[in-house]
């Protein structure tokens, strides 16, 4: 009884209030009446707001409570099984501790399975921590938590970086315009808000490091080309240990697919610290005819050591998703290979880069969605080698940019008035909004 009326619950909450219309722009984040504040006196002191606020809090409680599903409690394998897997991306190089926190916090209450991050420690523990802050509003299966770690050169992991100082006085400053993650700022003409979180009395000029993910955005619009990308690649021995932190349960290798011996060296550098993982995904573009070669290589690679699940993160047009309808082409476009591909090794399919609120609706299109192998193969068992595995051809659906984008219109919102450092867990008008949004995204996998 209480499942189909928490059905019947989302349902409702998806298609009346978090349609995926409110993603424009130009749209409005409806709040239900019973459950909207007014912004300005969200904090007062007086017994009335206070009470008020006491009241929308276990209003969100009482609401999120309703929305839990089987699939929302059920394990992040048993998503990758299903076909509803859902991960939410924050960036292999975005490390502002403070986004990274409270989306991780909304993404979590909106039933994400697995949270991807920066191989960085303080990055690790602020996941973490936004995910036990949910867990504490409502009692959620904890998503698992995975690293991001490269191979060789890979535009997820780069920064763009100039000196201010270089720029002329009358520059239109494209780059500011531009930036998705709002990680360019001049003095001049800054809202004031400080995302420095180290430091945030002070808001420095040009390219505010920690909120630079690498989307090289600003690199083609400079006018003077003062701008210049710096690449890294994450250290291996570093990795090792923080994944033998009881904090972090799967890695992502992002590679080429064409340089297998740095595929290798660093396979071989991670020793058995893969032992702790639960599932280790390998993020690769579409190489052509030389794609399902690559990954049985290096599966060839892994195998040996291999104690956990794989993955294979299809990483169509990579930090995209927030552009457009047009930017999931290509990551369905290599979902479509690889679903017809012979001799592809194991390990479950898992869509990335270009992905939004358009993939499903391209994946249906395709008969991709949700369908289990025998389903798609129609009998044609000589198709690929693991035809008379139960599991979902696609796995899920990683979200990135796009991710960040409808939830971090929220946060500035709310950092905009409240500071930088707010947690968005003490404003329950914005985490209602914020969750909102989440839900428009994550429901269509999660709530069929």
């Amino acid at each position: 009884m209480k499942t189909g009326c928490g059905i019947m619950a989302l349902r409702y909450f998806c298609t009346t209030n978090i349609s995926t219309r409110h993603h424009d722009s130009s749209a409005k984040i409806l709040v239900p009446s019973s459950l909207s504040l007014t912004n300005s006196r969200m904090h007062s002191s007086t017994p009335e707001t206070n009470t008020k606020t006491k009241s929308t809090a276990d209003n969100l409680k009482s609401l999120v409570n309703a929305l839990v599903l089987p699939s929302i409690s059920s394990s992040p394998l048993h998503s990758l099984h299903r076909g509803n897997w859902v991960k939410l991306i924050c960036g292999a190089s975005f490390e502002d501790v403070v986004d990274i926190r409270n989306l991780s916090l909304v993404y979590t209450l909106a039933g994400v399975d697995c949270i991807d991050c920066a191989a960085d420690a303080s990055v690790v523990s602020a996941v973490n921590e936004g995910i036990e802050a949910a867990r504490d509003i409502v009692c959620l299966r904890k998503p698992w938590v995975m690293i991001s770690v490269n191979d060789d050169k890979d535009l997820h992991f780069r920064k763009a970086e100039f000196d201010p100082e270089d720029c002329p006085a009358d520059c239109s400053r494209p780059c500011e315009n531009v930036c998705p993650a709002s990680a360019i700022s001049f003095l001049g003409k800054s809202s004031g808000i400080s995302y420095n979180t180290e430091a945030p009395s002070v808001l420095k000029d040009g390219v505010i490091t920690e909120r630079c993910y690498g989307c090289g955005r600003c690199l083609p619009v400079c006018p003077y080309d003062k701008i210049r990308e710096v690449t890294y690649v994450r250290d291996a021995i570093a990795t090792a240990e923080l994944i033998k932190r009881n904090d972090v349960d799967a890695m992502e290798i992002h590679t080429s697919g064409r340089q297998s011996t740095l595929f290798e060296q660093l396979w071989s550098a991670l020793g058995d610290s893969v032992g702790n993982l639960k599932l280790i995904a390998v993020s690769l573009p579409n190489v052509g005819d030389s794609t399902i070669s690559s990954m049985n290589y290096m599966f060839s690679i892994m195998k040996p050591n291999l104690q956990s699940f794989n993955l294979w993160q299809l990483d169509g047009r990579p930090m995209s998703g927030d552009i457009g309808r047009g930017a999931t082409k290509e990551s369905i476009a290599f979902a479509v290979q690889l679903a017809k591909a012979k001799e592809r090794p194991p390990g479950f399919l898992q869509l990335a880069g270009g992905t939004n609120a358009h993939t499903i609706e391209g994946l249906k299109k395709e008969g991709l969605f949700q369908t289990t192998i025998s389903e798609y193969l129609h009998d044609d068992k000589s198709a690929i080698n693991s035809s008379d595995s139960p599991h979902a051809l696609i796995s899920g659906i990683a979200y990135g940019g796009y991710a960040r984008k409808i939830v971090g219109r929220v946060l500035r919102s709310m950092q905009t008035q409240h500071g930088g450092a707010a947690s968005i867990e003490d404003h329950s008008e914005y985490l209602l909004m914020a969750l909102k949004e989440a839900l428009a995204l994550v429901g269509p996998i999660k709530c069929i």
